[in-house]
Parts: structure tokens; C-alpha cells; sequence
């Protein structure tokens, strides 16, 4: 049998089965490898065990005398969000498999156990506590950089915590996963957390945002084209799903996927094969899909505006993030992560970061998530090369929305067209974007092809905005 490869210090793990022999068996097993073993006889024990110990690993059998796995879980997740969970159980099907991933279980395996098979997972387990995020130390470099931890995901907060477990079950297994958060909450960023705690993370992450090429090239982007499939196409080209063969494709804001092309996107995630276009032949392809929106894709379901199929056969595993409004704790870790990322590339001192600055951090809701206080923090650096920043450089810098001197907030006259209005408002946010499209369509909720169109529609100067 395969040890598994121990930190430092002792690994900790609770078992939750009501069946005595199987309980011991798995309390043996896991001290023979160095492990330190609490046990449970059910879920009403394990929940009193929960309240007071935490563990870097849960192994709890589903269906129980007093309850079930998945309230053993819950509790997990309301008393230690950061401890992994595997589930045990003799009934295994599909469906409960998948409904464990959904509830975020590290992962899933059926009764008669294979010890190896539960030691592989467990290893896995203790690899990713290595990854862990750690609590911010305070303004050092190396500290606030460790804050960063998965894939320069930064914070600690109990919802983000949640979040990045489900990511991390997700992760063990095959499945597709349907990310749906807010602008600017870092949807990319969980993307690639799955994509390097998977086992597919020595292959390709590739990226293709579906609201910012033209309809007429999306297709050709995503499948590839061959020599003179059409006008200008001089050379053969591999799409993007070829190009993930093996690894992971994110599809970002799929909702803005034209509904012509989800029909075959449909028949690409069912078949995991496609043809380039111009071509006959069909490539095949090992991939996993991962797709973000920051719409209700059901919404738009019942609009019209998405194919029921596709949302349902995207939808295997969904994922969410929570906007930073949601998760004003992490605030202070984020500004010194960015203070100490803007001076590592600037050459320059990193600067204290003052409580009263933090304080009015703290206080404002953030409606641009992330991306909005990168984005301050940036200007304030920019604008505040001194030794410290504090709540004077933040009034002299902040400038909430509606307040721009560029922006009219005249009050519309009853009667006016809702497309004069409609054409003002857009000016009014490109003005307070300066121009830039990109920002002005994540203020209004729209993408950025929706975006060009409406700067189209309304005969706006496109060469204005960038």
C-alpha cells in the first residue's frame, strides 16, 4: 500500500460511520499512515465533535441511522469551511455522486472501500492543505503575498472559503461546472483554481471570452477552420477547443453565446467531438468545460434568450462567488495585496496602509467588486506616492458613481423616448468610464459586444471609446 506524503506536522482526520467494524477498520488504516484519528457514531455525534475540534479531512459514510452525510457536511461547512470532505456509501449511483459534488465533497466513494483508493484521496487532501490560504500576518511582502495563496485568489472569509471547498470537489472530478457571479469577483481566477487542483493542471487552461469577438468569428474561434473555409482564411487553423485537448476550456460570459452556435456547442459537450469548419473530419477531444456568466442563465431561459438544453447540460456542477460587499472581512488583505502587487511593479516602497483608510474601504459596498478596488487602489498609489495612505487620500481620490462633473444628472422630462434616454445614459457612463467600453459596459451589466452594438446603434463615434 502507497503512503501518503505527511507535512509536517500530524494530519487530522474525523470518521463518521454508524456500522462499528468499518469505523475501526478506517481508524486503523488512517494511524497506520501518521494520522491523527477522532471517530463519530453518527451524524448527532460528529456535529457535537465539529462544534469544538476541526480536522483537515471528514470521511462520513451518507446513509446513517440518525441522518446522512450530507448533514455531517453542512456542519463542516458552517464550523470549519476549509476542512475537505469525502463520503462513503454502499448505494452508489450517478446521481448521488454528482449531488455530492454539487454539496462540496472533496469526493465520493463507494462501499467495499479500497484503502488505497481512499489513501490516494486522502493525499490529495493534504496537498491541497499546503495550498491553503493563510490568515494575513500584516503589511510584509511575503505575507500578504501568502494571503494570495490558489491561483491569486486573496482572503479567508467564511463564504470565500465555502466557495473555493466546492471549487476543490469540483476539481476531483470530470464534470463540467457553470460558474454565476457578479462583475468583477474574480470568476476567472476560481476557473483556474479548478483547473490546477485537477489533475489536468500540467495540460492547457485556454480562454475565450464569448462577448468579445464578433459573432462571425466566434464559430471559426472556437472550432477551428480550414484553408479557404471562407474569404481570408489563407491557412489552417486549430479553435480553441482543440487547443485545451487534454486541460481545461473556460467559456467566459456564455450567455452571450449567439443562440445559432448553441446548438453545436450542445453537441460538442455531449460528444466531446467537432468538426473544423470547411471540414468533414471529426476531431475528438478530452477536455473539461468551465463556463461563467455574470447573468441568470435560467433567467434568460425563460426569456428565450438561452437554449434549456445547453443551460441544463452546462449546469452538472454550479459554482457562485460572493461579491465583496458579501465579504467586507477580506478588504484589508485585498488593499495590501494590491498596494504590495502595484509596488513590485512600480520598484517602489510599499506603503502603510493606515486603519483609517481601511476603515473607509470597508465602508463603501463596492458594486464593481474586485476589479473596482484594484482599480482605486491603483489611482490612489498612483496619485499618493508617500509613506503612508490614509482617509484623506481616500476622500481626495474616491469618486462614487453619479458623482462625475462629466456626467448629466438632469432629471428626464415625462415623454422623453425610453431611446433618448437609453442613448443618454450611455454617454453619461462612457463619460464616467472615460471612454473606455470595457469598463462602461461592466458599470451597466452588459457585455461588451452589446456594448459596440449600442455605441453603433446610437450613431456614437466609436473612435471616442476604446
Amino acid at each position: 500500500m502507497n503512503s501518503i506524503s505527511l507535512p509536517s506536522r500530524n494530519s487530522s482526520v474525523l470518521v463518521v460511520d454508524d456500522e462499528p467494524g468499518l469505523r475501526t477498520a478506517l481508524e486503523a488504516n488512517f494511524q497506520r499512515h501518521g494520522w491523527l484519528v477522532e471517530t463519530a457514531t453518527g451524524v448527532g455525534d460528529a456535529t457535537r465533535v465539529l462544534e469544538h475540534s476541526s480536522f483537515d479531512l471528514v470521511v462520513s459514510d451518507i446513509r446513517m441511522q440518525d441522518g446522512d452525510g450530507f448533514e455531517v457536511m453542512c456542519s463542516v461547512l458552517k464550523n470549519s469551511p476549509a476542512t475537505a470532505v469525502i463520503l462513503l456509501t454502499a448505494f452508489g449511483s450517478v446521481p448521488e455522486a454528482v449531488e455530492s459534488m454539487r454539496s462540496g465533497a472533496f469526493d465520493y466513494l463507494t462501499k467495499p472501500i479500497s484503502f488505497e483508493q481512499l489513501q490516494a484521496a486522502a493525499a490529495r487532501v493534504m496537498q491541497r492543505v499546503s495550498e491553503k490560504i493563510t490568515p494575513d500576518r500584516g503589511s510584509r511582502r511575503n505575507a500578504t503575498i501568502a494571503v494570495a495563496g490558489a491561483a491569486g485568489i486573496v482572503g479567508r472569509s467564511p463564504l470565500l472559503l465555502q466557495a473555493l471547498q466546492r471549487a476543490r470537489a469540483a476539481a476531483s472530478t470530470g464534470a463540467d461546472v457553470l460558474i454565476e457571479a457578479e462583475s468583477g469577483t474574480g470568476k476567472e481566477l476560481l476557473a483556474k483554481f479548478i483547473h490546477e487542483s485537477s489533475d489536468r493542471s500540467r495540460k492547457a487552461f485556454v480562454a475565450v471570452n464569448c462577448a468579445a469577438l464578433p459573432e462571425h468569428l466566434l464559430e471559426s474561434e472556437l472550432f477551428g477552420h480550414a484553408k479557404g473555409a471562407f474569404t481570408g482564411a489563407n491557412m489552417a487553423k486549430a479553435g480553441k477547443f482543440e487547443l485545451a485537448d487534454g486541460g481545461t476550456l473556460l467559456l467566459d460570459e456564455i450567455g452571450e453565446m449567439p443562440l445559432n452556435l448553441q446548438p453545436k456547442l450542445l453537441r460538442v459537450l455531449q460528444e466531446r467531438e467537432f468538426e473544423r469548419l470547411g471540414e468533414t473530419r471529426s476531431i475528438r477531444v478530452d477536455i473539461r468545460v468551465i463556463a461563467t456568466t455574470n447573468a441568470s442563465l435560467g433567467g434568460m431561459v425563460e426569456q428565450g434568450r438561452f437554449r434549456s438544453d445547453l443551460y441544463y447540460r452546462l449546469n452538472v456542477i454550479p459554482l457562485s462567488l460572493p461579491g465583496l460587499r458579501e465579504r467586507i472581512e477580506d478588504i484589508p488583505s485585498l488593499a495590501r495585496y494590491f498596494a504590495e502587487k502595484f509596488a513590485m511593479e512600480t520598484d517602489s516602497a510599499v506603503p502603510v496602509l493606515e486603519p483609517s483608510f481601511i476603515d473607509r474601504l470597508q465602508a463603501h459596498s463596492w458594486p464593481g467588486n474586485i476589479r473596482e478596488l484594484a482599480n482605486f487602489m491603483r489611482r490612489v498609489l498612483s496619485l499618493n506616492p508617500g509613506a503612508s495612505i490614509d482617509a484623506a487620500c481616500f476622500s481626495k481620490e474616491f469618486r462614487p458613481l453619479g458623482n462625475s462633473g462629466a456626467v448629466s444628472l438632469l432629471l428626464p422630462v415625462p415623454g422623453t423616448p425610453i431611446s433618448v434616454l437609453e442613448k443618454m445614459h450611455l454617454e453619461n457612463t462612457l463619460a464616467l468610464a472615460h471612454g473606455n467600453r470595457t469598463h462602461a459596459a461592466e458599470m451597466l451589466g452588459i457585455s461588451l459586444r452589446t456594448m459596440r452594438n449600442r455605441i453603433k446603434e446610437y450613431g456614437l463615434p466609436p473612435r471616442r471609446y476604446a
